[in-house]
């Protein structure tokens, strides 16, 4: 980590979630990947306990009053215990409680997040469907206003939390006209489980198991009206809210896996010998372990610096362009970290022997989940091209193309 970029109380509470990863007991992480564990309840207990849950909310509703760089260097130390523990710890206590705290009443964060922060109780958020991934607005979960509930009916699939959380975070349509606009047709609920949520299948995961991953059908479920997040058909904004803390999140704690794994292999490849000498003397070798810290360090400069741009305020679509880059780049370079540390521990790094193969299978979720990684290119790109546009069209941009010998050179720039 770049320590020299914390203050003392950034660091301060760094190492209190360097202290809690020590103090996991080993069996946990394996239980889970065994799937003994269905869902960790006791460590997050503990997490919460520790106050290490939602670092960056209110200290009025548990928080630490923090920052987005502090919850990142947080989320890194816990992504080294193991993916799906970082899942479990990010999904209530950042993506839920940010929804509630940014969009829901003091009623809702007394009875929702306080308890949750204090690891009392625990949440999911539920967003995909049978029928759809990332197509947010095809959602076809209904909530019929019935008065004072709602009656909710549907299904959401891939939830993490599906076992094991107390409420969850659905979105589900609630304007029936076909015509209505997709973003003013949905609304955001939080409904506790109970009658009529039934978790229907458990997952049987390549990796990130052990944190109830499953399918949840809610069949007239009576939701409170008192339980509608935000405003009435007024989804949108709180999906939108959620995509900063969702992708950011998961780029934070994709670095941990990646660190757990390059640890590994340096630590192999400064034991192991093979022609007479220890193999990090081969190129072939400590190369790729270079390569490995590289792309670390890039990553987290990258997560540093998107953090403080969501501290400052930046403006809204700026900062969608940079944390889907973000996320983009950091998934994809920490299985590339993994990668590498795999192939330079060779056969050994393919068994359980090392924990590399179940990093391998864990990390390969994180270019897939909260936005698959050609989502973030697709809104990069669109906002890239757009703010290019801007530029030009207030006078700010220089013609970099005039910068040539022959710039003017006749018919040679046909564009059409």
């Amino acid at each position: 980590m770049f320590d020299h970029l914390f203050t003392d109380a950034q660091a301060r509470i760094r190492d209190e979630a360097r202290a809690f990863v020590r103090d996991t007991p080993r069996r946990l992480i394996l239980d889970m990947d065994e799937e003994k564990v269905r869902f960790p309840r006791e460590w997050l207990r503990e997490a919460g306990r520790r106050g290490l849950l939602g670092v960056r909310h209110p200290v009025r509703w548990g928080g630490r009053g923090m920052d987005w760089v502090t919850a990142c260097a947080v989320s890194e130390e816990i992504g080294t215990l193991s993916y799906e523990l970082a899942c479990v710890f990010g999904v209530g206590g950042d993506l839920v409680c940010d929804a509630i705290l940014l969009h829901g009443t003091d009623e809702q964060r007394e009875r929702y997040v306080a308890p949750l922060l204090a690891g009392e109780i625990f949440a999911a958020e539920c967003l995909t469907e049978p029928r759809g991934g990332s197509d947010f607005f095809g959602a076809t979960a209904t909530a019929e206003d019935r008065g004072d509930h709602f009656l909710l009916n549907g299904q959401k699939r891939f939830i993490v939390g599906a076992e094991g959380a107390d409420y969850f975070l659905v979105y589900a349509r609630t304007d029936p006209d076909p015509q209505a606009a997709p973003q003013k047709s949905i609304s955001c609920f939080i409904v506790d489980r109970g009658p009529g949520v039934e978790v229907k299948y458990l997952y049987g995961l390549m990796g990130c198991r052990g944190g109830g991953t499953g399918r949840l059908v809610f069949k007239d479920v009576r939701v409170p009206t008192a339980n509608l997040l935000g405003e009435l058909h007024g989804a949108y904004p709180v999906f939108t809210t959620m995509m900063v803390p969702e992708r950011l999140g998961t780029a934070a704690m994709t670095i941990g896996p990646g660190r757990a794994a390059l640890d590994v292999a340096t630590l192999y490849t400064s034991r192991r010998k093979a022609f007479g000498q220890v193999i990090n003397r081969f190129q072939g070798v400590s190369f790729q372990v270079a390569e490995g810290a590289m792309l670390l360090d890039a990553c987290r400069s990258l997560v540093h610096t998107t953090s403080v741009a969501a501290d400052r305020g930046m403006q809204t679509q700026r900062l969608r362009r940079m944390v889907s880059e973000t996320k983009k780049f950091v998934t994809e370079s920490c299985q590339k970290v993994v990668h590498n540390a795999m192939q330079v521990v060779g056969g050994i790094g393919y068994t359980n022997v090392l924990p590399l193969e179940r990093i391998h299978r864990d990390i390969r979720l994180a270019s897939i989940w909260t936005g698959t990684n050609e989502v973030m290119a697709t809104i990069v790109a669109h906002e890239w091209y757009r703010e290019a546009a801007e530029a030009r069209a207030a006078g700010q941009a220089r013609d970099h193309a005039a910068d040539a010998p022959e710039a003017d050179a006749p018919d040679e720039l046909i564009y059409g």
